[in-house]
C-alpha cells in the first residue's frame, strides 16, 4: 500500500525537478487526496482541500491534478460525463479495473491482476512497451431494471 509519506516524497521530487514549490495549497490538496476514501470530482476535492486550507483556489486544484497524475498519486477516471472522477492510487502491487453503474454512476474498483500480464504480453508481441492501461466496464443495475431498489444508490 502506498502511504502518505511515499506520495509526499514523490510529489516533492517532481515539483523540485520542475522548479515548482510545495506550497501550503499543494500540501493541502495532497492531504485532501489522501483523506478521500472513494472516487471524487475536482470540485469535491476543492471543497475538501479548502476545509484544510481555505486559500486553495479552483485554479490550483486544476493545475495540481495533472501533476498528481504524472506522479502516479492520482488517476483520472472518465465515465463519459462532462466531468471526470479521480481516485487516489493506494496500491502499487495490483492493477485495479473499474465497473461503472450507468444507473447511478457509482464506480466500483475490482482487482484485475491479469491486466498487467495481458498488457505486457500484447505490447511485446508488437514490439512495444506499455505506458499505461485501463479496464473499464460499463454496466446497469439488474435490481433497478427489475423495478427494485438498488443498494448502491445514494440519497
Amino acid at each position: 500500500m502506498a502511504d502518505t509519506s511515499k506520495h509526499l516524497q514523490r510529489f516533492q521530487q517532481f515539483l523540485t525537478g520542475n522548479n515548482l514549490r510545495l506550497t501550503s495549497q499543494r500540501r493541502a490538496i495532497l492531504e485532501a487526496v489522501h483523506k478521500r476514501k472513494s472516487h471524487y470530482t475536482a470540485e469535491e476535492l476543492l471543497t475538501h482541500a479548502r476545509s484544510i486550507d481555505d486559500s486553495v483556489s479552483r485554479a490550483t486544484i486544476y493545475r495540481t491534478l495533472p501533476i498528481l497524475q504524472e506522479c502516479d498519486i492520482v488517476r483520472e477516471i472518465n465515465i463519459g460525463k462532462d466531468f471526470k472522477y479521480y481516485a487516489t492510487n493506494r496500491r502499487d502491487d495490483n492493477f485495479q479495473a473499474q465497473v461503472v453503474c450507468g444507473d447511478c454512476d457509482k464506480i466500483f474498483e475490482i482487482d484485475a491482476p491479469f491486466m498487467d500480464w495481458y498488457a505486457k504480453t500484447a505490447a511485446e508481441r508488437l514490439g512495444l512497451e506499455v505506458d499505461s492501461q485501463r479496464l473499464q466496464v460499463n454496466a446497469h443495475c439488474t435490481r433497478i431494471r427489475a423495478g427494485e431498489a438498488c443498494e448502491h444508490m445514494t440519497a
